[in-house]
């Protein structure tokens, strides 16, 4: 059974002198589990993942009494999380994520005698990783950015986030006997509670990255403690993304109705409280949806919001959006508080024309985190991709809807302009529902993420613990086991001697 503290419990918040346990602990694991062989670490998460989907039916109920989300959603991610971390533990033992690059040596070479390289990538060491509020298991204790973490062999200190501290605490025990039953180092993974232990771990000089996942205000923080410090470090922040959807005419000819109920299963799903609801879509002026999306909207039932402080957000960007000249109300939609101080939404959709955006872009341009989105209607003959420079900021993901066989030189240079501005570009669809796939980026420009050469998604979302180092002219005896010449089962890129005399013929021809 886990340690699942009761509904009433004080969640005492981590002491200075508990946290310097915790960081010594993890400065202690880190070149153990740096050394521990792939096959050993890919074992432990598939323990972890086996482990967290054999105690479902206890963790489950704790996440619907916590944060509102319904039983079915919440049991597709713990799914998902054991999903994330089988594949992680696939990628350890693939070995191709190490990146292994051998130049031999060539007395030959083209610019003078080579020395012979062996590159490899290697563990940062410990991470202090913040846990999500939106998706308690899928980008919280044992989410994406903790599997990315130990699969890359760095220990993990879990900041617990406070919108669900029980199902945290009773996750990380199923997280840690796991760990333990199959043999990793003590101290490999850890949680703290609290703002204060946040912080000062994260500028801990024990410390060697940071991860986030939530708002652009405490990511900035964050992001800015991690670049200040004596010896700055990596800091990987997934922040804020309002995910635009252009929608040709020619789409609305061809799907007008799916178009209109696809968009706002996307809007309400999970009281939009994802990052990657779609929160504005420039379509034709006069595309004639309204009565489609009120019909759609009005299905909707009632969703509680997360806690207290999405609550109060939530209604004050909803106000504001409400009370700018220009905005239309499609589907007012509600916002209720109860007894408890819980928020409870249905979906609300305005439209503005694009005049009326570009003169209320301060009130209206920023992300509303819950079941509101805007339609921009766009005057016929206006080409789309020049909006998006003046009108959308970096996104995890920009969508575009055209007609099956629909092409102009418009959407090609839309389509650029969306892939400049956007981690995840879409043709048709609706962007909430990351695929976990080696290919998945999910990341994109600031303020979609604070380093917009990563992903918080897919296999490439553990090369961020890494970093590349090259050993010159090095014995075997010396190297990582990986760069040794009897090394096998790891995929290595060789440029062998005497091949440089012929670079650069390719370009010359």
């Amino acid at each position: 059974m886990t340690t699942t503290p009761a509904p009433d419990a004080t969640i005492a918040e981590t002491s200075s002198v508990q946290l310097e346990e915790i960081l010594r602990g993890a400065a202690a694991a880190a070149p153990a589990w740096a050394a521990t062989p792939a096959d050993a670490r890919a074992r432990a998460l598939v323990a972890v993942a086996d482990a967290l989907q054999a105690h479902a039916d206890e963790l489950v109920p704790v996440g619907m009494a916590e944060t509102g989300l319904a039983e079915a959603r919440l049991r597709g991610e713990l799914l998902r999380t054991a999903v994330q971390l089988r594949l992680f533990a696939e990628t350890i033992v693939d070995g191709s994520y190490l990146d292994v690059r051998i130049d031999e040596a060539d007395p030959e070479f083209a610019l003078g005698a080579r020395p012979e390289l062996r590159r490899v990538l290697v563990p940062l060491g410990p991470v202090v990783n913040f846990a999500a509020s939106n998706f308690p298991f899928a980008f919280s204790v044992a989410g994406g950015d903790t599997a990315s973490i130990l699969a890359a062999g760095c220990p993990v200190i879990l900041k617990v986030h406070d919108g669900h501290p029980r199902l945290s605490l009773a996750t990380a025990a199923v997280v840690e006997a796991a760990l333990r039953a199959s043999g990793a180092p003590d101290g490999v993974f850890q949680t703290i509670i609290g703002q204060e232990a946040g912080v000062v771990a994260l500028q801990d000089e024990r410390v060697r990255a940071g991860s986030f996942t939530g708002s652009l205000r405490a990511g900035r923080i964050l992001a800015d403690l991690a670049a200040a410090r004596p010896v700055p470090i990596p800091f990987f922040g997934e922040l804020g993304s309002v995910n635009p959807v252009f929608v040709t005419q020619t789409a609305l000819d061809e799907s007008a109705t799916a178009i209109a109920t696809g968009f706002v299963t996307s809007v309400a799903g999970s009281a939009g409280q994802l990052c990657t609801k779609p929160g504005f879509v420039y379509l034709p002026d006069g595309a004639g949806l309204d009565e489609s999306i009120r019909e759609a909207a009005a299905a909707v039932p009632e969703h509680r919001l997360l806690n207290d402080r999405i609550t109060a957000g939530y209604q004050a960007r909803r106000d504001t959006i409400l009370g700018t000249d220009g905005v239309r109300v499609i589907a007012e939609g509600s916002l209720r508080v109860d007894e408890d101080g819980d928020g409870w939404a249905t979906p609300t959709i305005v439209a503005v024309s694009l005049d009326a955006l570009r003169a209320g872009r301060d009130a209206l341009l920023d992300e509303a985190f819950g079941p509101l989105s805007i339609l921009v209607e766009v005057p016929a003959g206006t080409a789309f991709a020049p909006l998006v420079p003046e009108l959308c900021e970096g996104n995890l993901t920009a969508t575009l809807h055209a007609g099956a066989d629909e092409t102009s030189d418009d959407l090609v240079e839309l389509v650029q302009q969306l892939s400049a501005h956007a981690g995840r570009v879409l043709f048709g669809g609706w962007p909430t529902g990351v695929a976990v796939t080696p290919a998945m980026q999910h990341g994109g420009p600031w303020p979609a993420t604070t380093n917009d050469s990563s992903t918080s998604v897919g296999t490439a979302a553990i090369t961020r613990f890494l970093r590349p180092v090259a050993f010159q002219n090095m014995p075997d005896r010396f190297l990582p086991e990986v760069l040794r010449s009897s090394a096998t089962g790891v995929p290595r890129t060789v440029a062998p001697a005497g091949e440089s005399t012929h670079w650069g013929e390719a370009a010359q021809r």
